[in-house]
């Protein structure tokens, strides 16, 4: 086994915290990993993991090993790219998580046309809201949407989604439609809730150029995104949701929009990988393709 090997397997246990995970992730048998690193131990001369009845970390001199491990193996990768047939058909597995309603709404109704130009790329695909580690999962990169927090991710915006407030017209009917944010005295709203922390999401309105935030009450509060247009649909409060979920109702007459001059500033949708991948080509071109997607959506 080469050095750049070795390196791979080292990176893998250190992001993974597992011998065992490493071995099945990278395809290799656990004695060959095992030895792949007392190899490398003994020819640095250090003692690179600690090891634990319950999980592997790095020791100091591990952990500044793996970070221009990272470094070396990306750079790596990026001129093997350069310097082969790669450089015009990257090849090879792309780790990806999208958001889920937006993924079935935008990108897979299109997704084999990626596959068609670029038939060499291996793609495994997750789906969902959740917060994922994607060093510790080896996710290359994912598709969020909102703003983005503190994060140590390369974020790349593709596009920006224009909020609605809608509400039912039998809602409308027994409620009365508010015109403005004093008017929403009264109403009731079908909250959203982050399955990560329970946050309640407030509602947003722009007046006059400034941002205001309005928490509304409500006796229904979900955390997913059909069940929060079934629950509006039903009569049961205001919603706030990207104009894509909404035009089918809108169209049929199911839902109307409110405070249409309020409209809240729109939501931004971002793919995010971590630092040392943003010289793969794969992420690159998925990067690519997903913000022409969106471009050609709008």
């Amino acid at each position: 086994m080469d050095r750049f090997d070795a390196m791979r397997i080292f990176t893998r246990i250190v992001e993974l915290r597992s011998f065992t995970q490493a071995a099945h992730d990278l395809g290799y048998p656990k004695a060959t990993v095992t030895h792949a690193i007392k190899q490398l131990e003994a020819r640095l001369r250090v003692r690179l993991l600690q090891r634990t009845t319950r999980q592997v970390t790095p020791t100091p001199d591990g952990e500044a090993y793996y970070q221009r491990c990272v470094r070396l193996l990306a750079d790596l990768e990026e001129t093997e790219a350069v310097f082969s047939s790669a450089a015009q058909q990257p090849a090879g597995k792309l780790r990806i998580d999208l958001h889920a309603t937006l993924a079935m709404h935008f990108v897979m109704p299109v997704l084999d046309q990626f596959c068609a130009r670029y038939p060499l790329i291996e793609l495994e695909i997750g789906m969902g809201d959740r917060l994922v580690d994607l060093v510790r999962e080896g996710v290359d990169c994912v598709l969020r949407v909102g703003e983005l927090g503190d994060s140590s991710m390369v974020a790349r915006r593709v596009a920006l989604l224009e909020q609605l407030t809608c509400a039912s017209p039998a809602y409308l009917a027994a409620h009365g439609t508010p015109e403005n944010l004093a008017q929403l005295a009264g109403h009731r709203a079908v909250n959203f809730f982050s399955a990560q922390t329970g946050k309640v999401w407030p509602f947003d309105f722009k007046v006059d150029g400034q941002r205001h935030s309005v928490a509304l009450p409500g006796t229904v509060s979900v955390n997913n995104a059909d069940a929060y247009h079934a629950c509006c649909r039903a009569g049961m409060g205001l919603i706030q949701a990207p104009r894509y979920h909404l035009e089918s109702a809108l169209a049929a007459g199911d839902l109307v929009e409110v405070l249409r001059d309020l409209r809240p500033d729109p939501l931004p949708v971002s793919v995010l990988y971590p630092h040392h991948r943003q010289l793969s080509r794969r992420v690159r071109v998925f990067a690519d393709w997903v913000a022409s997607v969106f471009a050609e959506a709008n």
